[in-house]
């Protein structure tokens, strides 16, 4: 199942083990049972520390491998064949099992290893959902820490019935001890914080005890990874909060048009990102969302933490991205997660065989729509304009495709469901006035980004559409504060545009300190090459 190359990585990767694994073998007649098992096989022939045994838990999920650490007792299960997207949890999952350090705050760990009580995760997932990993691997290393957590990996297009059953219509969704406990990306801070009650108002504790900050960037996407690199490398002191690093990276698929790489995937590039930033000396603080900016009698910066916390800062700069366009109809709340969907790749295997919509004939409304024809019986593209607006050669392949129906000047106005799930949405021809009801299973919103700028609402310029102003520099009209990426009125919303502007909008926010009046020698600003400025 692995190819020559693969083998070779995961050789050197099991190299780190310093205590044996045991992977568990719940396996029974079916195809995929031959599948993991010939995958078990090729693992435990790596490493003399990797052995095979068989399960003893009658009512384990089949097909299913444990990952069990024979040192601490401890057993996390992946139910399926863990390939695609899930194939570095399971190659974390062995390592971290086997004794190798995780790359978590020291702090993090010990605030599991201290958990009381049992705490039993059943995690649903698809193997095309990138969103995924980052799940499954935090809430593995969670039953790697501590005896008394365990996660179980559900690959949802195998245990379709169990996925009906539970209302699973959206992935990741996390199970804990028998009852729904979260729903989409959910990082390692945030599941602590849900469990432990008193992890919020600790780590609310440490941002307000942080000291004066050169330069605080708000957010940990492409722009203000950039950002915060060239700031870094300034040797001013520098700050970095984001509710998860990454943004929209992060729900990117494939990437081909990211200069010097011919192609990657959105996670693995944040991975990068975030490896870059980590090497140099800025405070990346997780889990946590900006609720208000403002200037300081002094002239300082403060921003409000969600929760009550303040950073100051001499400069800011402002990178917290966009995110996916609501319809704002009637039942799209109500349905979000149970049939309404915004990410088609992460999502789109639990529609196998089912009707769908897909709303927004641009190019990311015609790619998903090309994308689940090929899973779905039938996809239906709703676009308000009078045509789509996608390149033509996008049009030209879904219009090729027989199981595709496009609807132009067609106006979404409710979502339809039977109180648990969705099962239809009603929309208006505009050319006609009629309403139109189209029966389905799942809807994929498909229709732009929103700046997520709500929190800077009269304070810095914005546009009608909530973009930040700014000039060739990155500087918005609060002397200051800068701003760089999506968020801005940069004209294309691209990766590589939200890099160079990031880089730009740190230069310029460096331009801005080393221009101001300094009182307190220890607030100095160092130039690249150690000056004091």
């Amino acid at each position: 199942m692995l190819d020559a190359k693969l083998k070779t990585q995961l050789e050197a990767y099991l190299q780190n083990l310093k205590t044996p694994v045991e992977l568990v073998a719940y396996l029974d007649g079916q195809d995929k049972s031959r599948e993991l098992e010939s995958l078990m096989n090729e693992i435990s022939a790596l490493s003399a520390l990797v052995s095979i045994v068989q399960g003893e838990d009658t009512a384990a999920r089949r097909p299913a491998m444990g990952v069990r650490s024979v040192a601490n007792g401890t057993e996390m299960r992946f139910a399926g064949v863990p390939l695609g997207h899930e194939f570095t949890s399971l190659v974390l999952a062995v390592l971290h099992s086997g004794g190798h350090p995780m790359k978590v705050d020291k702090d993090l760990i010990e605030q599991v290893r201290n958990l009381d009580g049992e705490y039993r995760f059943e995690t649903y997932i698809s193997l095309s959902c990138q969103t995924c990993p980052e799940v499954v691997q935090a809430l593995n290393m969670m039953a790697a820490i501590n005896p008394q957590i365990s996660n179980e990996m559900i690959d949802g297009s195998l245990f379709q019935q169990e996925v009906d059953e539970r209302k699973v219509m959206a992935v990741p969704t996390v199970f804990m001890n028998g009852q729904q406990f979260s729903q989409g990306r959910i990082g390692l801070a945030d599941i602590l914080k849900k469990i432990d009650k008193n992890a919020g108002a600790r780590s609310l504790k440490k941002l307000a005890e942080k000291d004066l900050f050169d330069m605080l960037i708000v957010g940990g996407g492409p722009a203000g990874a950039s950002a915060a690199i060239y700031a870094a490398r300034k040797g001013i002191r520098t700050g970095v909060l984001a509710d998860k690093f990454g943004g929209q990276l992060l729900d990117t698929v494939s990437i081909e048009n990211f200069i010097s790489v011919s192609e990657t995937e959105g996670p693995k590039l944040v991975a990068n990102l975030e490896a870059h930033v980590g090497a140099y000396d800025v405070d990346i603080m997780r889990g946590h969302k900006a609720s208000a900016l403002t200037v300081a009698d002094d002239g300082s910066i403060e921003v409000s933490v969600e929760g009550g916390a303040v950073l100051r800062s001499r400069s800011a700069l402002l990178a917290t991205g966009a995110r996916w366009r609501e319809m704002n109809v009637p039942g799209e709340q109500e349905y979000r997660g149970k049939g309404v969907a915004y990410c088609p790749h992460c999502d789109g295997p639990l529609f196998k065989g089912k009707s769908v919509a897909v709303i927004g004939g641009g190019n990311s409304g015609i790619e998903a729509a090309i994308d689940l024809a090929g899973i779905t019986a039938h996809v239906t593209v709703l676009e308000f304009d009078s045509k789509l607006r996608a390149d033509e050669v996008l049009q030209r392949k879904a219009r090729s495709m027989k199981n595709i129906d496009i609807i132009t000047s067609a106006q979404t106005t409710e979502v339809l469901g039977d109180g648990q799930r969705v099962t239809g949405l009603q929309y208006t021809d505009r050319k006609t006035g009629d309403a139109q009801k189209v029966s389905l299973a799942g809807i994929f919103v498909q229709i732009g980004l929103v700046p997520n700028t709500e929190f800077l609402k009269d304070t810095v310029a914005l546009t009608p559409r909530g973009e930040i102003e700014i000039n060739a520099r990155g500087e918005t009209s609060i002397p200051g504060v800068f701003a760089a990426g999506d968020v801005t009125t940069v004209p294309f919303k691209q990766i590589v545009v939200a890099v160079g502007s990031g880089a730009t909008a740190a230069l310029g926010a460096f331009d801005y300190l080393i221009r101001q009046v300094v009182d307190e020698p220890e607030a100095s600003v160092k130039t690249e090459q150690g000056q004091a400025a």
